[in-house]
This record gives structure tokens, sequence and C-alpha cells, in this order.
């Protein structure tokens, strides 16, 4: 029963696109943010410990954390994971996950914003979903990046996509429409995923150290057993 509402879930914002565009490759945005096995660096029973910052308007400015814990599921190749996202009112409840690879924090982190996205702006969370998933499949700029980590410089990856700027309805999400998604991805870090972040950019301030309409961002702070 997990097994399938993750599957299903993880189908609503990718494999859907396996399906659409049947026979073109996977691209390496898909690759990194869905299908890589993040979690192959832990070799142990662990706790990643996340920490979630949010600033601007209209949405409230809050802090808040979320735990990855993590154990040796029956499988070699994959890990039981169970996910205690944020709390209160926005707190995210999904199921455990018995055979887990890819990090579930990116599944939950955009499972908020969707939620977020239908709340703020109206529309349906499959239309955020479709749109997350068709960037990540389409236009996703990839570069690599150097983070610091644990007090030391580690090379990964970084994927941005921005769903809405080209979507034929944009106007309806008013300045929403400008809305990045930036994935922070190493396998050096213990889970893989080193940071993910929204950013709406305010129309009106063009210049590089504009502050942001709103900014969410989770990181990785700690890792314990």
């Amino acid at each position: 029963m997990m097994k399938t509402f993750l599957r299903l879930f993880a189908f609503s914002l990718l494999a859907v696109s396996f399906l659409s565009r049947a026979g073109d490759a996977i691209s390496e945005a898909e690759q990194r943010v869905f299908l890589d096995d993040h979690l192959k660096n832990i070799k142990q029973s662990s706790v990643l410990t996340y920490r979630l910052h949010q600033v601007g308007k209209p949405e409230e400015t809050y802090d808040d954390s979320a735990k990855v814990s993590i154990k040796a599921a029956t499988s070699k190749t994959s890990k039981q994971v169970d996910v205690d996202y944020l709390s209160g009112t926005n707190k995210v409840a999904l199921p455990d996950i018995s055979d887990a690879q890819g990090n579930p924090v990116i599944l939950y982190f955009l499972e908020k914003d969707v939620r977020d996205m239908h709340r703020i702006v109206g529309g349906q969370e499959a239309y955020f979903r479709k749109r997350i998933r068709l960037a990540l499949a389409d236009t996703a700029e990839v570069h690599p990046v150097t983070v610091t980590y644990n007090g030391h410089a580690v090379a990964g990856s970084e994927v941005r996509i921005f769903p809405y700027a080209n979507d034929p309805l944009r106007q309806r999400f008013g300045d929403y429409y400008k809305k990045s998604y930036i994935f922070t991805i190493s396998d050096q870090v213990p889970g893989g995923v080193y940071q993910i972040r929204t950013q709406v950019d305010n129309p009106k301030i063009i210049a590089p150290d504009a502050p942001p309409l709103m900014q969410t961002t989770l990181t990785l702070s700690s890792v314990g057993k």
C-alpha cells in the first residue's frame, strides 16, 4: 500500500514524462533530481536534519526543520526511510518509504510547494506538478557548483528551473510566474541533497543583489544517528 502510494506520487511528478515522451532520453536534470541514488553514501542508520528558512511576502516568515531517518532495508541497494517534515500547519505527512534510493526530502519539499501554490494563486496541484516535471525534462539549467559543507568545499551540481516563465497561464500567477527552483545536489554530502531553494524575484527591481519577494530554502545542517 505504502509503496503503491509513493510510486503514484512520484508518477505524478516525473514518471508520466516517461510515457508522454516515449523514446526520448531522460534529461540530466531528471537524472540528478529524481533518478540518482542519493542515499548510496549512507552506510549505517543515520538521521539527516535539514533547516528550512522562509522569508518574504505575502507568506509568513518562519524557520522550521525536517528530519530524514534512514535504516538499511532488505535490499542492499535501497534504504528504509522515515521523514518528519516541518511542524504545525506547515507539516507534510506522507507514508514511510521501505525501498528508497533517492532522497525523499525532494518530494516532500515539492509537495509542500505545490500545495502552497494551489493555496496562493489557485489552480490544481496536479497542474503545478506537471509544470515542474516538464521544466526538469525540457528547459532545466544544470551547472557544476562548489558548496561548503562541514567546513569543506565540495563539488556538486545545481539544477535550476523556471516552470511558469513561459506558461500560457502565467498572467494568472501574478509575480509568481517568475518563480525559480534550485536543487543543489552532491554525492559528497550525506544523502546527496545539500540544498533546495525556491525564489520569486521582484519584477520591479532588476539588480543582482535585489532582495526577492519570496524565498524558501531547505539546507542540510547536520547528520546524526
